[in-house]
């Protein structure tokens, strides 16, 4: 389940940029990452109280993925048909209807792992991270099949990606059951709505958490929508255009989720010693790396520098994402299970991830500008300075995080 989840992201996650500036829409890449975040908002937390009160989660997974993977290959037969003649408005709604229904998939996959993981007796801070590993190797497995076959720069990456949700959907016929709520008692409306999530907020230590999952979410998006196109952009430079990374933008790129896979390991260890604070530190202070390695590398001599971002980004994400999920997980009731997770993906994947990533377009859009050279588009200009401004935010971030977060030692049961 978990591969097939990724891989499906995968196939044009870190490319769609790429293939969307190639077709004339480079100042418009960050309004289709950011439409991953505007669902987020309410789509999760919708789906996870559908979960929770009426609809096996494994079925509900099932039916958005079938959904996903018929509007994705909807917009690949608009893009093969219309080529540079695509028009936005259609091509980012059907874009927008398949992630609309995709999104919500990240915390129905991570409610189904962890109901099947508690009914075997497992435990899931021990058991889920090895499992949600064979997540990230789909997402590489993709993105290395878009890139080697040619297709970071064109609508092939939709079809690899609705081909693979179809796919999934069949799968989930194979999971294992999941429970809804049920009893006889009479349930007050917030109750019956799924709203007993949001009563975290009441608790000082969850609300701080989920605030700063936000603010830190602003950061996931950005390499994923524009390292692609800045990679690429070396292609302007003739002492670049000829070097791997250049060439292969997505497989150097694919560095980062092979680091993902590594740290996925090393989660336990880091939870059960450090807990969730110096966790999440942890984790800020690695994006301030990411971005920072970003600013300072290029394709040729700098590329070890490149090299670097992508294996502090395994850091940056896992001890974030996943921990939180973690987190998350241990401090909720079961009865509301898949609606805490499905909030925890509307501060960070929802409005986290839309304010940065509209946000990183309009930075972008001030130092950098789109050029045709011969048949390709390239987005070439002052990338360096944007770089630097995303990593002087994360380390804002971190910094007001370590002063003002305190969890409580008797919620962090790890």
């Amino acid at each position: 389940m978990n591969f097939l989840e990724f891989a499906v992201w995968g196939a044009y996650l870190t490319s769609m940029g790429r293939y969307l500036g190639n077709i004339g829409m480079s100042t418009d890449i960050g309004w289709f990452y950011s439409m991953q975040g505007v669902v987020s908002i309410f789509m999760p937390a919708l789906m996870g109280i559908i979960a929770d009160r009426w609809v096996q989660a494994q079925r509900l997974l099932g039916f958005c993925h079938l959904v996903a993977g018929a509007f994705m290959m909807l917009a690949a037969l608009y893009g093969m048909t219309e080529g540079v003649d695509s028009q936005f408005s259609i091509l980012f709604t059907l874009y927008s209807l398949s992630v609309a229904f995709y999104m919500p998939t990240l915390a129905l996959s991570n409610s189904v792992a962890y109901s099947a993981l508690t009914q075997a007796g497992m435990d899931t801070v021990k058991d889920f991270p090895p499992i949600r590993v064979f997540g990230t190797i789909g997402f590489i497995f993709t993105m290395w099949i878009v890139d080697l076959m040619g297709f970071q720069a064109n609508q092939n990456q939709f079809v690899v990606s609705g081909v693979l949700s179809v796919v999934l959907f069949l799968y989930t016929f194979s999971l294992p059951t999941c429970p809804i709520a049920v009893g006889g008692e009479k349930r007050s409306l917030a109750d019956a709505l799924g709203l007993k999530a949001f009563a975290l907020f009441k608790r000082k230590d969850m609300a701080i958490f989920f605030i700063f999952s936000m603010l830190l979410g602003v950061s996931l998006q950005i390499t994923n929508g524009f390292a692609n196109p800045f990679i690429s952009s070396f292609a302007a430079i003739p002492g670049y255009a000829d070097t791997f990374g250049v060439q292969h933008a997505n497989i150097l790129i694919s560095l980062s989720q092979i680091s993902e896979t590594c740290c996925i390991l090393l989660i336990p260890f880091f939870m059960k010693r450090y807990g969730i604070k110096n966790v999440m530190l942890i984790a800020m202070f690695a994006w301030v790396m990411r971005f920072g390695f970003f600013g300072l590398g290029n394709p040729g001599a700098g590329v070890w520098l490149f090299v670097l971002s992508m294996i502090v980004y395994g850091v940056a994400f896992d001890f974030f994402n996943v921990s939180g999920s973690l987190y998350v997980d241990k401090n909720t009731d079961p009865s509301v299970r898949s609606s805490a997770q499905g909030l925890f993906f509307l501060v960070t994947n929802g409005i986290g991830a839309t304010v940065g990533t509209l946000s990183a377009q309009a930075v972008i859009n001030v130092y950098t500008t789109g050029v045709q050279i011969g048949d390709d588009f390239y987005t070439i200009g002052d990338w360096q300075t944007c770089w630097f401004i995303f990593a002087g935010y994360a380390l804002l971030i971190g910094i007001v995080f370590a002063w003002v977060f305190r969890p409580k030692k008797e919620h962090v049961k790890y």
